[in-house]
């Protein structure tokens, strides 16, 4: 159904017969970690999320996880040498 309360003209999964049916009554504006990201719309009543209801949710226990602004940082994990093989190596290539 199309939302009449905050969004209107977009479809919204939370909209009924009689009302918004999300807690409170209506979709929550995004937060600050949210700005950037290609999930937000502009509406006549602020920003808010394309995708949930109550975006400050999805950033409680770290990064959202349809951000598309913020990139994971990825740690390159450090090779482990084996001694014993990394020996035998180079006593071959020195023959």
């Amino acid at each position: 159904m199309e939302c009449t309360t905050i969004k209107p003209g977009t479809n919204c999964v939370f909209m009924k017969k009689t009302g918004c049916s999300f807690n409170g009554g209506a979709c929550h504006p995004v937060i600050d970690s949210c700005e950037g990201c290609g999930y937000v719309t502009e509406q006549a009543t602020g920003n808010f999320c394309q995708l949930y209801a109550d975006p400050a949710s999805k950033w409680v226990f770290g990064r959202c996880n349809f951000a598309t602004h913020a990139k994971s940082e990825v740690q390159p994990s450090a090779q482990r040498v084996n001694p014993l093989k990394a020996s035998k190596r180079s006593q071959r290539q020195g023959v």
